[in-house]
């Protein structure tokens, strides 16, 4: 298994990130989001899927995927011995996390991280995907942008409120599954990175209090 760590010495916990379904853990987006979660004291670990080592287009299954998720955070767990373990990813990443914590709880996981899930194909809207979400034993934290095709905000919020305490959801303005806004927005990509990078620390940090 491939991965690629982001440990700053002054870590206190470790992300174990998962890339989405068309781009690999070398993407700009993960890269810059690492490098924004070191800079607040969170560490990284990220990892490729089978099918991306391999070159494939077509996605793992989920048993496949969600097998390689729990082997990251294994090595994780080996990596960074003592630090305190959160899962998740971009997209299709984070919905196989989710997917293999709600069948078998991830060792040592406090928290799910999800950039953009994936809860339904674009102009099929539906909750389908959402299923296995209560059956997650550990809080999450959903970073969603409001005009994310993947995921309608009408049927997203619902979903949440119906996972009490346990979920957390916060909306980037203007922000599509790629977390892109239009200059009307008046943010930039920089400051966007900023905003999930704080929004994830702060959520770890509270957690861990």
């Amino acid at each position: 298994m491939q991965t690629l760590i982001t440990l700053p010495g002054d870590a206190r916990a470790l992300l174990v990130l998962a890339h989405g379904a068309g781009a690999g853990m070398r993407h700009p987006f993960l890269e810059a989001f690492a490098q924004a979660l070191a800079a607040r004291g969170i560490g990284t670990l990220r990892y490729e899927f089978a099918y991306m080592e391999a070159r494939k287009h077509r996605v793992d299954t989920p048993a496949v995927a969600t097998a390689r998720v729990r082997e990251a955070v294994a090595e994780a767990a080996r990596a960074a011995p003592g630090l305190p373990l959160f899962a998740g990813g971009k997209s299709f990443g984070g919905r196989m996390t989710s997917t293999a914590q709600a069948a078998e709880p991830l060792a040592g996981v406090h928290g799910l991280v999800f950039l953009g899930f994936p809860l339904h194909p674009p102009g099929k809207p539906g909750t389908g995907r959402a299923a296995h979400l209560a059956g997650v034993p550990v809080p999450m934290l959903f970073l969603q942008g409001t005009r994310d095709e993947f995921a309608e905000r009408g049927l997203l919020e619902p979903v949440v409120r119906s996972l009490d305490a346990h979920a957390t959801l916060r909306w980037v303005e203007e922000g599509d599954h790629s977390f892109k806004a239009p200059k009307r927005a008046g943010l930039s990509a920089e400051g966007i990175m900023a905003l999930l990078a704080d929004i994830t620390t702060d959520w770890i940090t509270n957690l861990l209090r």
